[in-house]
């Protein structure tokens, strides 16, 4: 589902016919967990540059906000039941001068704000979902977190 919605998002920023999954669910392994990881390319639309592109048209992600992503989408429902504002960044790096970028969406990161190191956790809901293993698996995440940021990882 979630890769679905990553094409679809790049679809509509992408030359047609040109977004491909090269590596579906592919296991990495990270100290504490293991992830799977997916890639989903496509190469530009002419005349579209990449900060436009992701800016208007790739965030907030469909892989955060769910699908539809539109004024009832899940990320709008949820705004309501959140104190703060859920923002979403890129990770990667861009080669303007090559035209190439690789960017991935910025999950489980730490932010500063003010003299506290925060982060934000959470887990996939769906229709359905098992409320009490999707709670299981934010707090999971979030012990890990806790964890790095209280002894460097160790």
């Amino acid at each position: 589902m979630i890769v679905d919605l990553v094409r679809n998002d790049l679809g509509r920023v992408a030359a047609v016919g040109s977004v491909e999954v090269p590596s579906l669910c592919a296991v990495e392994e990270h100290p504490g967990l293991v992830h799977l990881v997916s890639t989903v390319r496509r190469q530009a639309r002419a005349g579209r540059g990449l900060a436009g592109a992701v800016r208007r048209r790739l965030s907030p992600p469909g892989s955060v906000t769910g699908a539809p992503k539109s004024s009832l989408c899940a990320s709008s429902m949820s705004s309501n039941q959140h104190p703060a504002a859920r923002t979403v960044g890129a990770v990667g790096w861009v080669d303007a001068d090559r035209g190439r970028a690789a960017l991935a969406v910025g999950i489980r990161t730490f932010w500063i704000s003010g003299s506290e190191i925060r982060f934000g956790t959470g887990a996939g809901i769906t229709w359905g979902s098992d409320p009490r293993r999707e709670w299981l698996e934010t707090e999971l995440k979030a012990a890990r977190l806790i964890r790095l940021a209280s002894t460097g990882g160790n």
